[in-house]
């Protein structure tokens, strides 16, 4: 999943430098704007069909690709849970 993060940060957060970041690496500190941070949250609801609530929908919850791996971790877990 690392490594699927990764990708759509490039791609859909405008953030290439990610596939060289530590995953407890500032993703905003590294160029992430808050308008890639939406777009990266709605490709990564459509790859892994989950949905954000809104108590996610926050900057701390894609700080970092280590972050948004655990959150998307524990929303597929209780989307198959359900």
């Amino acid at each position: 999943m690392k490594t699927q993060i990764r990708e759509m940060l490039a791609q859909y957060a405008s953030l290439p430098s990610a596939a060289g970041l530590d995953g407890d690496a500032d993703l905003y500190a590294a160029g992430m704007s808050s308008h890639g941070s939406v777009q990266l949250m709605l490709a990564l609801e459509d790859t892994f069909d989950v949905e954000f609530p809104d108590n996610l929908l926050n900057r701390k919850s894609f700080s970092t690709i280590a972050i948004i791996e655990q959150t998307v971790n524990q929303l597929v877990a209780g989307k198959e849970a359900a």
